[in-house]
C-alpha cells in the first residue's frame, strides 16, 4: 500500500511539473513565430494546462479503468466550481463578465447535457468523442473570433525569448515524457490502492485524482486572489470545465471507447449539473453580476458536503 501511495504522489508531481513545463516550452516556441498572446492562451496554454487530466484519462481508458477516466473529469468539474472558484471568491470577490453569462455558461451546461445523453448507454463511442472534440474546436474558434472582434490586441508586441528553439523542443519532449510516465504510475497506484482499501476507483478518481489534477488551478487562483489580481474570472473556470468534457473525454473516447456503468455515475452527474445551476444563481441579480465572499464560502461548504457523502457510500 505504501508503494502505491508513493506512486500516486510521484504521479502528481510529474503531472503538475510536466504540465507547467509543457506550457513554458510551447509558449517559447510561439514567440519565434509572432503568434498573438490571445491565440496562445486559447490553444497552447489551455491544452497544456489540461494535459495532466488528459493523460490520466487516456491511460485509464487503455487500462480498462473507465471509472478513473470519467471520475477524473466529473470530479475536476465539480472541484473547479465549488472548491477552486469558491476559495478564490472567499479571498477576493469578483465581477462576472456579461459574456460569461450569455455565452460561456450556456455552452458549459449544453456540454453537461450532451454528456448525460452520451453516457446513457454505458459507453462513450468514437463518434461521440468526435462530436465532443468538434464542439471544442467550435468553442475555441468562436472565442478567438469574438475576442479579436471586441478587444484590441497588440500583435506586434515583442516578448523576450528565454530559450532557443532546440532548448524549447527539448523541454517539451521532457515534459511530455513526465506527463506520460506520471499518468501511468498514477493510474496504476490508484487502481491498486482502491483494491487494497476497498474503495471504488470511481470514488478515488472523483476525490483524490480530481483534486490532485486541479491543484495547479487552485494554487494559481489563490495566489492571484491574495495578490488582488483582477484577472480571476468565472469564465476561466467555466472554460476549464468545457475543456475537460470536450477535450479530455472527447480525445480519450476518440482514441479508445470508454465503457462504464452509467448508474454508478448518475449521482455524480446530478451533483455536477446542480452545481452548474448554483453557479448561475450566484450571478444574480444579473444587472450587478457580483459574486461576493459569502457565496464563495457557500461553494466551499457544498464541496465539503459532497466529499462527505461520497465517502459515506
Amino acid at each position: 500500500m505504501l508503494i502505491d501511495i508513493l506512486k500516486i504522489v510521484a504521479g502528481f508531481v510529474l503531472l503538475i511539473g510536466g504540465g507547467q513545463f509543457l506550457v513554458k516550452g510551447a509558449v517559447e516556441i510561439t514567440k519565434y513565430f509572432n503568434i498573438s498572446k490571445l491565440v496562445v492562451g486559447m490553444t497552447v496554454v489551455a491544452f497544456g494546462t489540461s494535459a495532466p487530466e488528459l493523460l490520466v484519462s487516456i491511460q485509464a481508458a487503455f487500462k480498462n479503468s473507465a471509472d478513473i477516466a470519467l471520475g477524473n473529469v466529473i470530479g475536476s468539474n465539480i472541484a473547479n466550481v465549488v472548491l477552486v472558484l469558491g476559495m478564490s471568491i472567499a479571498v477576493l470577490p469578483i465581477f462576472v463578465k456579461k459574456e460569461t453569462v450569455k455565452f460561456d455558461w450556456p455552452i458549459m451546461m449544453g456540454l453537461f447535457a450532451m454528456l448525460w445523453l452520451f453516457m446513457w448507454d454505458n459507453v462513450l463511442t468514437r463518434i461521440e468523442g468526435a462530436i465532443l472534440f468538434a464542439s471544442l474546436i467550435a468553442f475555441v474558434w468562436w472565442e478567438i473570433r469574438y475576442s479579436l472582434k471586441n478587444h484590441v490586441t497588440d500583435e506586434k508586441d515583442e516578448e523576450e525569448k528565454k530559450f532557443s528553439i532546440p532548448i524549447a523542443v527539448l523541454i517539451i519532449i521532457a515534459a511530455s515524457a513526465a506527463l506520460a510516465y506520471g499518468s501511468d504510475i498514477l493510474v496504476e497506484g490508484t487502481k491498486n490502492l482502491a483494491l487494497a482499501i476497498g474503495i471504488s476507483e470511481r470514488v478515488i478518481s472523483i476525490s483524490v485524482i480530481a483534486l490532485g489534477t486541479s491543484l495547479p488551478e487552485l494554487a494559481a487562483s489563490l495566489t492571484a486572489a491574495i495578490k488582488k489580481e483582477s484577472d480571476i474570472s468565472v469564465g476561466n473556470i467555466i472554460g476549464s470545465n468545457i475543456f475537460n468534457i470536450a477535450s479530455i473525454l472527447g480525445i480519450t473516447s476518440l482514441l479508445h471507447p470508454i465503457k462504464f456503468n452509467f448508474a454508478e455515475f448518475q449521482n455524480d452527474l446530478i451533483w455536477m449539473t446542480a452545481i452548474g445551476f448554483v453557479l448561475f444563481l450566484s450571478f444574480l441579480p444579473l444587472k450587478k453580476r457580483f459574486v461576493n465572499r459569502y457565496k464563495g464560502i457557500i461553494f466551499v461548504a457544498i464541496y465539503v458536503l459532497y466529499m462527505i457523502l461520497l465517502f459515506q457510500k
